[in-house]
């Protein structure tokens, strides 16, 4: 039921969005994505993993936009202009979506699903459970990962080593994400490290 599940999703991304996730009510998701509220209990199980696949899809989506951030510009400039570009959304993503802030930093407030703080590692779930989501650092980890795999053929030689480029980018952009300034600024900054 794939059209199911993401219409529940994005009516609880919706209600998240509105009020605090304590007052999300499941009958009041299910309504709002035509479905009935046993649909919604089939599907997630619970409250707590109707959160838990809100959490993961939203983190999921990040590492999608990182990999489109980074499979951009082409040119002699495009690894640094690559990097620049995954260092704002991920900026950006965690400014306009507090699910990927709190999964990024760790840092969950009483508006958000904090239940499903519980659980960490981006590993493989045992077969029959809820995938895992990532601890504070292995989002970001992941998207550092990623970088280092579609940037390793571009990299210029003679530059710093891209693991440790991706790294200083990768820690750069959490700076951002718990202290915000312009996506600018950030770009400029990746810039200017990697110079």
């Amino acid at each position: 039921m794939p059209a199911a599940r993401e219409s529940l999703l994005d009516a609880a991304f919706t209600a998240l969005e509105r009020r605090p996730w304590a007052r999300v009510k499941m009958s009041e998701v299910a309504a709002a994505a035509g479905v009935s509220r046993q649909t919604l209990y089939n599907e997630f199980g619970s409250k707590e993993g109707l959160a838990r696949a809100l959490v993961r899809r939203e983190a999921d989506a990040y590492l999608r936009g990182v990999e489109r951030a980074l499979s951009g510009v082409s040119g002699a400039a495009a690894p640094r202009e690559r990097l620049a570009a995954a260092a704002v959304w991920t900026v950006r993503s965690a400014t306009e979506n507090p699910l990927v802030r709190a999964v990024l930093t760790g840092c969950w407030n009483e508006r958000l699903p904090t239940s499903v703080t519980s659980v960490t590692s981006v590993r493989a779930a045992p077969p029959g459970e809820p995938e895992p989501l990532p601890a504070p650092g292995e989002l970001i980890g992941e998207a550092r990962d990623r970088a280092v795999r579609l940037l390793e053929g571009d990299w210029p030689p003679g530059a710093v080593e891209l693991p440790l480029a991706c790294e200083a980018v990768a820690r750069l952009a959490l700076s951002y994400v718990v202290s915000p300034a312009p996506a600018a600024d950030v770009a400029r900054m990746v810039r200017t490290v990697l110079a």
